[in-house]
């Protein structure tokens, strides 16, 4: 404790000296502190949490794990404090604006975290939807397996896995005696998932695909030797682990799980709350603000769908939901034929990109099936590559229960998952070499789901859609977004049940069972997550909306596309300031040359 109080006396100091220096302080020394205390947060995230830098395709740290216990949570957070004084006390005055909203940005996210800390969100680790029973089987998807060194790494972490079952049990068991309990009912779900994974035998567990097929560099002789480790790994060390971590989700914890699907019912619920609200949609927008919103857009969507369903013959959305539910030509033949659907939107998409925006990423990207052990309660999302291109991007579609699902939003989630939605965008902020890191990988709910959002309107605008039951279901997936918003502040603000949530679904889209189910859970799961979608898509058609008021003629997509691309992830109201200054200043740009020609 008197360390503790120690460092922050000499920090704050220090901290006192370099602001009272203010503008006489050297330029240079400032922007260089600046950058070397970007690129210190930068390492130490880096070695705190070497799964995520494994992930970003550094391989430093691949033997190790991320350490969950009490003590690494509070020195995570204390470390936060610290460096968080450290930032405030540099002077930016004569910094260039990147300068200036590198800083702003950082320390934003690090009060962000820090302000959440008091929920303590560590101790509601796991839900059907995220948890380390289903992120862990996930890395052989994105970890690199090029050498001896990287299979043996692996190796490592499947032996310190277990530490980490332990250590979230640890915080769980906190969690319970705080009563801070997610619904016992998604818990339940935990149990299925877990178990499926636990009880597979070593040879055919999901960890061991690595080892199913080595690089033709990889010697016959180490393939034998790392294959029967991986699987002595896997046997002794992580199944048992995942037996573990089964027995005490279903016997101990899912029992005394919460029986209201509401953030409400928890300690502090209210305020727990408005805060996600807040950290998804980066916004000051109220649960009701926010409530009101998603009405006037539900009722300006089913609008539009019903006018569609005028168009094909039907008098009403209840016989066009009948019609198509026996459609049997709208439902896949086969789990490869969506793989293939999304691979022909894609790849079509990709010959408009240039007419849309000037600034486009070297990279592509694959489309690859979600495992079969997560698909039950995954979505069709997208998986980023790493940076330095040496593990393409994938949009990861979930194909399971093909004969029961439909092709009505294939293509616009192929827009919202890969091209022009979330591969354009992250990938070229990976790409921006101006950007540090931290903001090269950074992520605001609203901004890149309302950027993947608002990017499947643009496959209309560039004469996609052509089928139009494929633009219904644009309609409709734009609908379910504007649901979020209705329900996830029914769930946590109003107080509703779950049955009002399935309710509202079956009221006002075609949405079919299992996804409302699956979607209900998720509110429950996540709550304010799914706001940040549709927050984000109207602001940015909003700002759109703006500058062509501004701009008219003179308005060109192209260059409002990169404005909105080209500083990386955003808050709404960075993003809103960005757009209005570039407005202005093209503005004054087209006065100023027209100035001269009168002049001339």
């Amino acid at each position: 404790m008197l360390r503790s109080l120690l460092c922050v006396a000499l920090t704050t100091f220090v901290a006192a000296s370099l602001f009272a220096a203010g503008p006489a302080a050297d330029l240079e020394s400032r922007r260089k502190a600046l950058n070397d205390l970007l690129n210190e947060r930068w390492e130490y995230n880096m070695l705190h949490d070497p799964i995520y830098a494994s992930i970003l395709g550094d391989k430093r740290y691949n033997d190790r794990v991320h350490d969950l216990s009490q003590k690494a949570i509070n020195d995570d957070l204390e470390q936060e404090r610290l460096i968080l004084v450290r930032f405030e006390a540099i002077d930016t005055t004569g910094f260039s604006d990147q300068e200036v909203l590198n800083k702003k940005l950082m320390v934003r996210d690090l009060r962000m975290d820090l302000d959440g800390a008091r929920f303590k969100p560590w101790e509601m680790p796991v839900n059907q939807m995220n948890g380390i029973h289903t992120n862990l089987p996930q890395l052989v998807n994105v970890l690199p397996f090029e050498t001896v060194k990287d299979y043996e790494d692996f190796i490592t972490r499947l032996n310190l896995f277990p530490r980490l079952f332990e250590q979230t049990i640890e915080q769980m068991r906190k969690g319970m005696a705080d009563g801070l309990m997610p619904p016992r009912m998604l818990l339940e779900k935990v149990v299925t998932q877990s178990n499926a994974i636990g009880i597979m035998a070593p040879d055919q567990s999901p960890f061991i695909h690595p080892f199913d097929k080595f690089p033709d560099s990889i010697p016959e002789a180490d393939r034998k030797r790392l294959r029967e480790a991986a699987i002595a790994a896997i046997r002794d060390s992580l199944n048992p682990a995942y037996a573990k971590f089964t027995a005490f989700v279903r016997d101990e914890y899912a029992p005394k799980g919460r029986t209201e699907p509401g953030v409400w019912s928890l300690p502090d619920g209210a305020e727990r709350y408005a805060f996600r609200v807040k950290e998804s949609t980066t916004t000051n927008l109220t649960p009701e603000e926010i409530h009101q919103i998603g009405l006037a857009q539900v009722k300006e969507i089913e609008t539009r769908m019903l006018q569609v369903a005028n168009q094909l013959g039907y008098k009403d959305l209840k016989s066009f939901g009948a019609h198509i539910k026996d459609d049997s030509k709208l439902r896949p033949q086969s789990r490869q034929e969506i793989l293939d659907l999304y691979t022909k939107y894609i790849d079509g998409m990709y010959s408009k990109l240039p007419d849309l925006f000037g600034h486009l990423p070297k990279g592509r990207l694959d489309v690859m099936p979600i495992e079969e052990f997560r698909e039950k309660e995954s979505a069709t999302h997208y998986l980023q590559g790493t940076p330095d291109g040496s593990r393409k991007a994938h949009v990861m579609v979930n194909t399971g229960d093909f004969a029961k699902r439909t092709t009505l939003d294939v293509e616009t989630t192929a827009y919202h998952e890969g091209v022009p939605g979330h591969h354009l965008q992250i990938a070229l902020a990976q790409e921006l070499p101006e950007l540090p890191k931290f903001r090269q990988q950074e992520y605001y709910t609203a901004y890149t789901e309302g950027w993947a959002l608002y990017s499947e309107r643009l496959g209309k605008e560039v004469g996609f859609f052509q089928d139009p039951y494929s633009y219904f279901g644009h309609l409709q997936d734009d609908m379910l977004r504007a649901i979020r918003l209705v329900v996830d502040t029914g769930f946590h603000y109003k107080h509703w049940s779950r049955q009002q949530v399935v309710d509202f679904f079956h009221d006002h889209s075609l949405i079919d069972e299992p996804e409302v189910q699956s979607e209900t859970d998720r509110y429950m799961a996540w709550p304010a997550q799914a706001l940040g979608y549709k927050i984000g898509q109207l602001e940015i058609l909003k700002l759109r909306a703006y500058a062509k008021d501004q701009l008219g003629a003179r308005f060109e997509l192209r260059a409002f596309h990169d404005q909105v691309l080209t500083g990386g992830a955003l808050p709404m109201d960075v993003l809103s300031d960005r757009i209005h200054e570039w407005a202005a200043k093209q503005k004054a740009s087209v006065g100023v040359s027209g100035n001269q020609r009168v002049a001339k």
